[in-house]
């Protein structure tokens, strides 16, 4: 609905990938979290899927540990049988399905995802003279919906287990999706002045 009161199609055929890991609070179990060892990161990471307008399209939870295009694989497959669009895009060449993601989603994946599901991986790298934060092209859609999400109160943290004893579960798919999806709202664009398209 927010892609067609923009003037855009209603599917979309380019998605930008990328991961946010999240510190784990102590009632977290061990089952369910992992160590980031290039953010030194003890919790749970978050892979997030958006449309060019920076709209959630998958979103996955899991333990911080695993490399980024261990579950890219799994998130990629998932995205390809929730949104068919974007393989039947190929199929017709009205466009080329592309999916955007920085360096960490590169080496086999590249590889694999055009072959076994009709989506192409292009890596959008840092620039070589780059020091400290810096707008890159595509990435910074997904980066703007990781922002939405960081300040959701409800997903600013992971703080509660997902035992059947503990309080009702932390932060999941759902929620991200939907912290994602409220700023880019027409209602939510209007009150704060965000632009409809950039």
């Amino acid at each position: 609905m927010v892609r067609v009161h923009d003037g855009l199609n209603a599917r979309t055929v380019a998605v930008i990938l990328d991961s946010q890991s999240v510190k784990g609070a102590e009632t977290v179990g061990q089952d369910t979290r992992g160590f980031d060892g290039g953010k030194l990161i003890n919790g749970r990471k978050r892979h997030l899927a958006v449309d060019m307008r920076g709209m959630a399209l998958a979103v996955m939870v899991i333990p911080a540990a695993p490399y980024d295009s261990i579950p890219a694989r799994d998130q990629l497959f998932r995205l390809r049988l929730t949104h068919p669009e974007l393989a039947v895009a190929v199929a017709v060449a009205v466009a080329v399905a592309v999916a955007w993601a920085d360096s960490a989603y590169g080496g086999t994946l590249v590889g694999w995802s055009h072959p076994f599901l009709g989506i192409t991986l292009k890596t959008v790298p840092r620039r070589k003279d780059q020091d400290g934060f810096a707008v890159l092209a595509k990435r910074w859609r997904v980066e703007r919906a990781i922002s939405w999400i960081r300040r959701a109160r409800r997903t600013c943290a992971t703080t509660r287990g997902s035992s059947p004893t503990a309080r009702p579960t932390s932060p999941g798919p759902s929620s991200l999706s939907w912290s994602a999806v409220s700023p880019a709202r027409p209602a939510h664009r209007a009150r704060h002045h965000i632009p409809s398209s950039q």
